[in-house]
């Protein structure tokens, strides 16, 4: 049944993970277009905080608290419950959750300043930057609103096994954020605010992309402001310990962008580029699988099935080593060529390179960190626990704010290059330890099951991994030779490498013994 149910999430994560890979693929197309048109300067600085503060609030409440506390109850309403009572719960949970954010918008939108003062208190002592990056928050903050009643409807929409359409509504983002940054800045001054209105368009075009979807399945919702239904009031109970436990790696990195906010001008945009190329990986397989097995976990919890969701569990923590440890090693070894192929032109130096190639190699070392987060997580919110990640957020978060001291202000002291690396690598150590600490703690519960053949299975890994690294350092040519390259040479020299390398690392693991039928379960 174990292995039924694996290929099953399997095909769902391939089909979540197939759309995400064409938007990560135009997200790279988007950035090529920043970088090009806007390089790495006071205006895309300005304009990666503006953005930055909403998108962290949609990661934190929308794709975070508010996903990881509605899909389980609406699971179980599901389960439970008639079609009518759904309609019910959706149609509340929609009336509570536009009233919250409508009025969280409009007093982000009154007090931007003082928004981006918390934000990034650095700007404060710049004072154009500061007043950009206020005015581009009032238009960029809207997009919570949308993107979270997107989210709704997308968590509805995977309840039901539809994850095809959710998966597929961010490419929009990027499709209009290539729009403005070609064609609609010549209609703005100065032009990167053509960034941030393409924030609030994306956002409605996302939310009305899905509600097609929803009208097909009968659950297009009628919203009602009911704060006494039973289904909202264990969300909102869910939600508020979940909107820390969820998100600790998105208030990891804020905290970096608070911190860079005072360091010399580019390091918010170094840092942006680099996590850009992290999140490739980790959402094309981290969230995709993170994404499929919340709706699974729910239901065997519901079905009081212990042992298939100890099982769950331990599947996709295979998956995620099986894939996170070569794409960890390719992008440490790597970030200079992928940096340069991909970035260097126009506005975007080789300065530049040089620093955002730092801050990915330390964000690199947090990859398998990074995903393990999002596949343990649901082992709590799949039970409708979302207090135990909170302690374990919180400790890692603090961790996280006492390596950025540690790593960056000698760095600073010391007049040395690339301190907003040291941002990085903080995130990436403390991306480890709550990954560790989740892991330890759904053992001791009884609720993580490791399957048999953990042993063998790493030194696989370990072997074929190994092979991958001394490949690459090998046939990697150096990065000042790399820069002086063509367009056209770096792309074919880079897509040969990462080709070669698939192939070794593959060819590795068969040669070591692992088979398909090892990853799909025991039975």
């Amino acid at each position: 049944m174990m292995q039924v149910m694996s290929r099953s999430l399997l095909k769902s994560t391939a089909v979540v993970g197939g759309f995400t890979l064409i938007s990560r693929v135009l997200g790279f197309v988007r950035d090529v277009a920043f970088a090009t048109v806007f390089g790495a300067g006071a205006g895309t600085d300005a304009f990666f905080v503006a953005f930055k503060i909403p998108n962290f609030m949609r990661r934190l409440f929308a794709e975070g608290a508010f996903s990881q506390s509605f899909v389980p109850v609406l699971s179980e309403y599901k389960s439970r419950f008639g079609q009518e009572a759904v309609r019910e719960l959706i149609a509340s949970v929609a009336g509570v959750l536009g009233l919250v954010l409508l009025a969280l918008t409009l007093l982000a939108m009154l007090g931007s300043s003082l928004v981006v003062g918390i934000f990034a208190p650095g700007f404060l002592d710049e004072p154009e930057k500061f007043a950009l990056a206020a005015e581009m928050l009032r238009i960029t903050f809207p997009y919570l609103l949308f993107i979270s009643l997107t989210a709704l409807a997308g968590g509805i929409l995977n309840s039901y096994g539809r994850f095809a359409i959710p998966a597929v509504t961010p490419v929009w983002l990027n499709i209009i954020f290539i729009v403005a940054a070609y064609w609609g800045v010549q209609f703005f001054a100065p032009p990167v605010m053509a960034l941030a209105w393409a924030v609030f368009a994306a956002g409605v075009v996302q939310l009305l992309f899905q509600l097609p979807a929803l009208a097909r399945l009968g659950l297009l919702p009628r919203p009602r402001l009911n704060w006494r239904h039973e289904g909202v009031r264990r969300i909102l109970r869910l939600m508020g310990p979940a909107v820390f436990g969820s998100s600790v790696a998105q208030i990891n990195l804020l905290l970096d962008t608070v911190i860079a906010s005072f360091l010399v001008t580019g390091s918010v945009s170094w840092l942006y580029y680099s996590d850009r190329l992290v999140e490739f990986p980790l959402g094309v397989f981290g969230i995709a699988l993170a994404t499929v097995i919340l709706p699974s976990l729910s239901s065997k919890n519901a079905e009081a099935d212990r042992e298939a969701f100890g099982e769950m569990l331990d599947w996709a923590v295979r998956w995620v080593l099986l894939i996170g440890l070569p794409a960890a090693v390719g992008l440490a070894l790597l970030a200079g060529p992928i940096l340069a192929t991909l970035f260097q032109h126009g506005e975007f130096l080789v300065e530049d390179v040089r620093m955002a190639r730092l801050s990915l190699m330390a964000y690199a070392v947090g990859l398998v960190g990074f995903m393990l987060v999002k596949v343990l997580a649901p082992g709590f919110f799949a039970r409708q626990d979302t207090r135990t990640p909170v302690g374990i957020g919180v400790k890692a978060m603090f961790a996280n704010m006492g390596m950025n001291i540690l790593f960056v202000v000698p760095m600073v002291f010391a007049g040395l290059p690339g301190p907003h690396a040291g941002l990085a690598l903080a995130t990436a150590c403390a991306a480890f330890l709550n990954a560790g600490m989740l892991w330890r703690r759904l053992r001791q519960d009884g609720i993580y099951r490791a399957l048999p053949e953990w042993g063998r299975f790493g030194l696989q890994l370990l072997l074929a991994n190994g092979l991958l690294a001394a490949f690459l350092l090998w046939t990697t040519p150096p990065l000042g030779e790399w820069i002086a390259w063509d367009v056209w040479r770096r792309s074919s020299q880079l897509a040969l490498l990462i080709g070669a390398g698939a192939l070794l690392y593959i060819t590795a693991l068969l040669a070591a013994g692992v088979r398909p039928k090892q990853l799909l379960g025991r039975h």
